[in-house]
């Protein structure tokens, strides 16, 4: 049996991270919960992709409590991966915590170092060049590219990469005159239909354009991720004032003529 509710919860006031790391054996052991021990690294990956979504909402709510929260649930995801580690030999949380301390202060020689202060765009460049000098069995500055990234992110990770080392537009209107031309090319694949290549070729080019979307979000410094959210959002937002009107007179929207929708989604469009 383990110690009662009540004194890990007077230790934990006391050493909460070491705690969290106990808890985490805990439940894996043969006392603890049968679903922590069925579960390895692959199978808690969803929940880790879930958790780091909940804690980019959280901070989008602005409220404090909600962010804590996530950021809890994140934590421990990091602690229930390194205690599988554990329970392997491979590896444990403190050498989690020892790799990434030595990662941080090895990159910040201007901090820890005799090397002058730098500001910010310095800095990262610095970083870039030291990271490559760890990196030095990688063939291409894309390596390190994360091959599951969200389409949108891995995009604008890509194009940043390539952008350090000088390929990258020179003029905004080059790149949107870029579009224009993705665009085309996305009209000729639809006027071709199956003649030529059908929808494989349709979704080559949509590719192209979304690229080229997100590249012109960069250029301009605008993150693509949060612009199609905001949008995303706004788009739902107006859907259920539209819902609420057509509830109001009594009518389901299955049953409305596109002219009525439409007509609804303008109202909501001016609120």
């Amino acid at each position: 049996m383990y110690a009662s509710v009540e004194a890990i919860m007077e230790f934990l006031e006391k050493r909460p991270l070491y705690m969290l790391e106990e808890l985490a054996a805990i439940l894996r052991s043969e006392n603890g919960c049968a679903w922590d021990r069925e579960q390895t690294s692959r199978t808690l990956k969803p929940y880790l992709i879930e958790e780091a979504y909940e804690v980019y909402e959280a901070i989008d709510s602005g409220a404090d409590d909600n962010l804590r929260e996530e950021l809890g649930d994140l934590l421990y995801q990091v602690y229930a991966h390194a205690q599988i580690a554990r329970e392997e030999n491979r590896f444990t949380i403190d050498d989690v915590a020892r790799g990434i301390v030595e990662k941080l202060v090895y990159r910040h020689p201007h901090v820890f170092g005799g090397e002058r202060a730098l500001n910010a765009g310095e800095v990262i460049e610095r970083w870039e060049r030291i990271k490559k000098k760890e990196k030095a069995h990688r063939k291409s500055i894309l390596d390190g590219v994360p091959a599951h990234l969200p389409s949108l992110l891995k995009a604008y990770r890509v194009q940043q990469k390539v952008s350090r080392v000088g390929f990258d537009w020179e003029k905004a209107e080059d790149i949107v005159a870029k579009l224009d031309e993705e665009v085309a090319e996305f009209k000729e694949a639809l006027a071709s239909g199956e003649a030529e290549g059908g929808l494989d070729r349709m979704e080559d080019e949509m590719g192209d354009i979304l690229f080229t979307m997100v590249n012109i979000a960069r250029f301009f410094g605008i993150n693509a991720e949060d612009a199609l959210n905001r949008t995303v959002n706004k788009f739902i937002d107006r859907f259920r004032s539209l819902e609420n009107d057509a509830a109001a007179l009594g009518r389901k929207l299955e049953d409305m003529s596109p002219a009525e929708l439409d007509g609804l989604w303008e109202a909501a469009k001016l609120r």
